[in-house]
């Protein structure tokens, strides 16, 4: 697959910069979930809106629990890994022109970390020594098995098309129309992938209520705060980098790359939270049917169309 060569990273001084901006469209997700909560439920939105503020402060006070026969170093593992695998994740989105690590396998580096998800949530399960986090973090490997290879065939129709694995040359062949338009299938599936190593809407089961919380339930005070913080910034990560991936990267009139590239990952994130209001949570047993009988099908049929495609046009998507 020939490459297509980009310009030098912006470097890790731009690391600071990324993390707060993160970490702002974190909490303007989490405000909007409150919001959609709140109005659900006959509240005032705007007092939604703030409520994961007041939650904030709330958790960093409140004291950590310890349950016996816990593994602590494991455990901690579990809780700082999400934030920690979120923030790897976004290192190489083009911010405008280049990322902050400008990777050739820009795309299997983001793979490879969503898949050091699975081990992330199932440590935080199994660690606290408690049957409804074990459960949870046992959910989260059956979904993962169901969601993982339709995201990784999703994400591999992009590169195909492009002829690279680097995200800057991926952005670089959408010059004509994004991959969302001719892709959409993969597209879906990836939205899908993003919800399920978030552990989101339909496939937050192993954070369910059935089971007082699952992976949550023995952790509390900034303990919590770091799961459910990691969430949110895996959904941002997620949401990052679908803009390179199929929505043309930082291209759009007027306004400089770099605000685009905000914006469609503002767009993205919206719609993650506003579907998660939207559909049921899905049982893992059932996920997996689907998974496996159509996600997996689909993701194989749009890779074959862009082979097609590609190998027709001679490369010249």
């Amino acid at each position: 697959m020939p490459d297509t060569a980009g310009d030098d990273g912006l470097g890790p001084i731009w690391v600071l910069p990324l993390v707060v901006v993160a970490i702002l469209l974190a909490l303007a997700a989490a405000g909007l979930d409150g919001a959609l909560r709140a109005r659900s439920s006959g509240r005032s939105a705007l007092s939604g809106s703030a409520s994961p503020l007041a939650e904030v402060a709330r958790l960093l006070v409140q004291r950590r629990r310890r349950t016996l026969n816990r593994d602590p170093v494991l455990h901690q593992v579990g809780i700082l890994g999400l934030p920690l695998v979120a923030l790897l994740m976004l290192t190489v989105v083009p911010i405008g022109d280049r990322p902050v690590l400008d990777l050739p396998v820009g795309v299997v580096w983001f793979n490879a970390l969503d898949v050091v998800v699975w081990a992330v949530v199932w440590l935080a399960g199994w660690a606290p020594n408690s049957d409804f986090a074990l459960i949870g973090g046992y959910r989260f490997l059956a979904l993962a098995m169901a969601y993982e290879l339709p995201l990784m065939f999703a994400l591999t129709a992009p590169a195909v098309a492009a002829g690279s694995l680097r995200l800057t040359g991926v952005v670089a062949a959408q010059g004509g129309w994004w991959f969302a338009v001719w892709m959409p299938v993969a597209f879906a599936v990836y939205l899908l992938g993003v919800a399920g190593f978030a552990v989101w809407g339909p496939l937050s089961a192993p954070m369910g209520a059935d089971l007082a919380g699952g992976v949550l339930v023995e952790t509390s005070g900034p303990d919590r705060l770091l799961l459910l913080g990691g969430r949110y910034l895996l959904l941002v990560a997620g949401a990052a980098f679908a803009v390179p991936m199929f929505l043309g990267g930082g291209g759009g009139p007027l306004l400089p790359a770099w605000l685009w590239v905000v914006v469609k990952t503002a767009a993205v994130l919206a719609a993650l939270v506003l579907l998660r209001r939207r559909l049921p949570t899905l049982r893992p047993d059932r996920f997996l049917e689907v998974g496996w009988v159509v996600l997996l099908p689909a993701a194989l049929v749009q890779l074959l169309v862009v082979a097609i495609v590609v190998g027709t046009s001679g490369g010249d998507s």
